[in-house]
Order: structure tokens, then C-alpha cells, then sequence
């Protein structure tokens, strides 16, 4: 699998499998919010989920694949205080905004620091094509959270602070993005940097909520473990896929395509949760996939 994976890189398949990595990513991450916002407290929720993946990625950072080069070790720190804060903020977002507002905003904003942060890191530049084709999906993901915004009814009061941290939030999503790119692409098995990334990551939030998670009774805990547990192997194929993505491919043309999950989350949020989708949300989200086309086609 290695090694397959590794002769993908820069050709036109590995261009049409990171494509695959990237949309699944999109449809996976947007479950992945809907599973952290749903009925639990989302700081349960996250450390639920970190301490499931966590655990599963274990056995196979230890005993599957190849061990880390010596010059991973402070680029995994790297990367688990990056999602440190991407995780701190989201959880705050999520506490205080309803998921249609600030969902749109985190994903809205992450595509553009992302795209700058690939020009600057790894030499990649969008053609002006590109350029017009993210502006568009840019502006109907965030087209979607002000139509959203105006018909929300909850959590008012505590809006304004969700969307700047929303905003926030988008920023970290690039920045380990780009910093994910960097660490997977630095070592010899993609897989190496997957398992000891999800085994290092799963260890702080658990930490910080072990004392509220202590506290729940079994009834609250039964479902919130079994939450996390899907949570960890949605995570597993979103994270993980985007990761592949980004060492097989351009890190921008990934990043961007991953945030077609709005259109995914609006779908969910139709299909499965049953709630009124209007013209109006029907033209942006056409206006979101035009915009990850055209950047394809760029």
C-alpha cells in the first residue's frame, strides 16, 4: 500500500486519487462536526472521540508500521500543539454558535490561508482561473452561513463571539493543513506519520475532560463512548484521507476541495435530520461545487 501510494506522487493518477481522498474527506469531515455538535457537550464529544482514535492508532504506531525517523519527533510536536488549538477553538465555537452559522464560517475562511500557506511553504500558485473558482466557493460557503445567520434562532446572544472564533477556527484548519502536509511528506511511510499523528494526538483533550467524563452517569456515557467511537473511524478516513491527499498532490487544490463538506453538511442536515431546505441554500451550494470545479479544471 506504501508503496503504491508513494509512486502516485506527482503523476495524473495520484492527481485523480487525491481528487477521491479529498471528497471523501469533505463528506466524512462534515459528519465528523455533525457527530462533535450533536447531543453531547462538544468538549466531551472531541475528547470521546480523541481517546478512541487514540487508543485504536496504538497497536499499529507500535507494532505496524515503521518506526519514526529521529527528525519526526519535533514535528509530531509540532503537530499535535497546532490541533491543540484547532480543537480548543472549535470546541468554543461549537459551544456557542448553532452548527449551520458556524460550520460555514470555520470552512468559509480555511480554504484561503490554506492556498497562501501552500504558496509560501511548498511553491504551489493557482492559476487565475483557480483564483476565480475558490473566490466563488469562498463566497457561497459564506453566502451560506449569512443566509443561515439570518433565519437561526438560537444562541443569539452569544453569536458574534462564535463567528470570530469561527473565523479563528478556519485559520487553524489551514495552518495544520499545511503543517500536516509538510510532516506527512517529511518521513518515508505516509502511515508512519498517521499512526503516531493519531496516537499523539488523542492524548490531551482526554486529559482535560477525564475529571466531567468521570463524572457522567452510565447512561450519558454508554451513548457518548459509542459516539466517539464512530467518531475515531470517521476521523480515521477524513483526516486521514485529507493527510494522503496532501502528500500525493497539490496541498491547496486538497484543501480546497475539502470544503465542499458544506454542501455535504447542508445535505445531511436535509436528508438525515429532515430540515427545510430552500432555493435560496439549493443556489449557493450549486455556487460552492461550480467553485471547486473550476478550481479542478484551473
Amino acid at each position: 500500500m506504501t508503496e503504491w501510494l508513494i509512486s502516485l506522487e506527482g503523476t495524473a493518477a495520484g492527481s485523480r486519487v487525491a481528487l477521491a481522498l479529498a471528497l471523501m474527506a469533505a463528506l466524512l469531515h462534515a459528519l465528523f462536526g455533525a457527530l462533535q455538535k450533536g447531543r453531547h457537550d462538544p468538549w466531551l464529544s472531541r475528547a470521546a472521540i480523541d481517546a478512541s482514535y487514540g487508543l485504536i492508532a496504538a497497536p499499529f504506531a507500535f507494532f505496524v508500521v515503521p518506526w519514526p525517523e529521529p527528525h519526526m519527533w519535533p514535528i509530531f510536536a509540532g503537530a499535535v500543539a497546532i490541533h491543540i488549538g484547532y480543537k480548543i477553538l472549535q470546541a468554543m465555537t461549537y459551544s456557542r454558535g448553532a452548527y449551520t452559522v458556524v460550520y460555514p464560517v470555520v470552512r468559509g475562511t480555511g480554504p484561503i490561508f490554506s492556498v497562501l500557506g501552500a504558496g509560501l511553504i511548498f511553491g504551489e500558485y493557482f492559476a487565475p482561473g483557480q483564483w476565480a473558482g475558490l473566490l466563488t466557493l469562498v463566497a457561497g460557503i459564506l453566502g451560506l452561513a449569512v443566509y443561515n445567520l439570518r433565519h437561526v434562532t438560537v444562541s443569539r446572544d452569544t453569536l458574534a463571539a462564535a463567528l470570530w472564533l469561527a473565523v479563528g477556527t478556519g485559520f487553524f484548519v489551514a495552518l495544520y493543513t499545511t503543517y500536516d502536509a509538510y510532516g506527512i511528506r517529511a518521513t518515508a511511510d505516509p502511515f508512519t506519520f498517521l499512526a503516531w499523528f493519531f496516537m499523539l494526538d488523542g492524548i490531551f483533550m482526554p486529559l482535560v475532560m477525564q475529571r466531567r467524563l468521570r463524572a457522567l452517569p452510565w447512561a450519558d456515557l454508554v451513548p457518548l463512548w459509542k459516539r466517539g467511537i464512530l467518531g475515531a473511524v470517521v476521523a480515521y478516513f477524513s483526516f486521514g484521507g485529507i493527510m494522503l491527499a496532501t502528500r500525493i498532490d497539490k496541498v491547496g487544490e486538497a484543501a480546497v476541495l475539502r470544503e465542499t463538506s458544506t454542501v455535504f453538511a447542508a445535505l445531511i442536515g436535509w436528508l438525515v435530520l429532515k430540515e427545510r431546505v430552500t432555493r435560496a441554500q439549493l443556489a449557493l451550494m450549486t455556487l460552492i461545487a461550480l467553485g471547486a470545479v473550476a478550481v479542478m479544471a484551473g
